[in-house]
């Protein structure tokens, strides 16, 4: 995951964003894993999960409250290579007005992966080992956040599926029976998705965690399946429908910063809510955002499974010329690291891929998965402003290249851009990439 520190100067001074990211670190054999820290003022940083906010000034951390009162008083202004307007209001109907860029350099936000070998001496299968010390990295862009309407059937769902051909998700809105359904089955039919490709029995992650109890603070022993099916001790997590994300995690999380997420089955072998406040297994994002397909080829996005095992295996097949919602996760409601709230980091592949191959662990050179070319950060801060994000997979793949171009249009600040493998901010060019907010809709086009 990704921590964003804005620091925050007078409108005279300005106010230069630079994001702490937690760099994920995945292990060899598993399908994700935690991260380090990395601090680096106004200076981007890579990191594989959500982002939250941090503002601070003057080396004090302020509250939001008192933030969005500087803002709305013009006290406080945003500027920088990735934010080149003032912040709006909370008012979705607010615009933006630019100010000019100062000559800060900040990065863009990128994800950091590196495979390692591990294996846990109470398992056979590889287990994810969490940095004992945190390096720190700063993000340029903010909490990025921005979501399309709920759920759209997706019309080119490529992976298979236990229960279904389509990522649309039956039942997206059908309480969970906690405690009947034996983990030995996908549970179809409350909105989950079942994806076959990873070889884990349709779940997107497993995460075994043998001595965790219900009443546990915090989770000392988390070793990542390599195979299915969900067995006993397990958190085991799943995909939903397009527009939609997991609502399951349980309060107790990794001793030394994993995060973990998922239904839990139990010693009796029986799925259980992991978080029993939220009947459901699927929560819709705020809406607003959305990926029109202007290609002659699909093109699979991958978002990271967070709280989870960390590693890209949500899966949004965008067919040619469709257009489908991009689930735009709200900080005020979804999962929270360490009391800090998190968004949505997705992986673009280039076109032709299909998402069993794409939304899954690449190698060196493959120019997919983990090593896909561009990210993208987006969600819905507390004072109900979208952030969105484009920026370079590095240090991972710096290099890397798309094979099409990406413009994001409708109700935003700025003209954010990918084209010839070059990121523009109102068309000027930034190697940092370039972070605009959304205050209604907007549309991410692939041409």
């Amino acid at each position: 995951m990704k921590f964003s520190t804005i620091a925050l100067l007078s409108s005279a001074a300005g106010l230069v964003a630079a994001q702490h990211r937690h760099q994920h670190r995945h292990q060899q054999g598993r399908h994700g894993s935690p991260v380090e820290l990395r601090d680096l003022t106004a200076t981007a940083e890579t990191a594989a999960g959500p982002t939250t906010t941090v503002y601070e000034m003057g080396g004090k951390e302020l509250s939001w409250d008192e933030v969005e009162a500087g803002l709305k008083d013009g006290s406080l202004v945003v500027v920088g290579d990735t934010i080149t307007t003032v912040i709006p209001s909370t008012s979705t109907s607010a615009t933006p007005t630019p100010s000019p860029s100062p000559s800060a350099t900040s990065e863009a936000a990128q994800f950091y992966q590196v495979k390692s070998s591990s294996t846990s001496s109470s398992s056979s299968t590889s287990s994810y080992v969490a940095p004992t010390t945190s390096s720190t990295s700063t993000y340029v862009a903010p909490t990025t956040s921005s979501t399309s309407q709920a759920a759209t059937t997706s019309t080119s769902a490529a992976a298979a599926s236990t229960s279904s051909t389509s990522s649309s998700g039956s039942g997206v809105d059908a309480d969970f029976p906690s405690g009947e359904l034996d983990c030995s089955s996908f549970p179809t039919g409350y909105g989950a998705v079942a994806y076959d490709y990873l070889g884990l029995g349709g779940w997107i992650g497993i995460q075994e965690t043998p001595g965790y109890t219900t009443t546990a603070s915090d989770i000392v022993s988390i070793v990542t399946g390599t195979s299915g099916p969900c067995s006993a001790n397990s958190f085991c997590s799943y995909a939903c429908p397009a527009g939609y994300q997991k609502s399951q995690w349980p309060i107790a999380q990794g001793s030394t910063g994993q995060s973990v997420g998922g239904l839990y089955c139990n010693s009796n072998g029986k799925l259980e809510l992991s978080r029993p406040s939220y009947k459901t297994l699927c929560m819709a994002g705020v809406g607003g955002v959305s990926v029109k397909n202007s290609l002659s080829k699909s093109v699979a996005i991958c978002r990271t499974d967070y709280p989870g095992t960390e590693s890209e295996t949500v899966p949004l097949a965008v067919a040619a010329g469709a257009t489908e919602s991009v689930c735009n996760p709200s900080s005020s409601t979804s999962y929270t690291w360490e009391g800090k709230v998190t968004t949505a980091q997705y992986y673009i592949n280039p076109s032709g891929y299909d998402v069993t191959k794409a939304c899954q662990w690449g190698s060196s050179g493959s120019n997919i998965g983990n090593w896909a070319p561009v990210n993208m950060g987006l969600g819905q801060s507390t004072s109900g402003i979208t952030y969105l994000s484009l920026f370079q997979n590095s240090p991972t793949n710096t290099d890397g290249c798309l094979d099409f171009s990406i413009s994001v249009t409708g109700d935003v600040s700025g003209k954010c851009t990918y084209s010839n493998c070059k990121y523009y901010l109102n068309g000027v060019e930034t190697s940092t990439g370039c972070t605009i907010t959304v205050t209604g809709n907007a549309v991410i086009e692939l041409s």
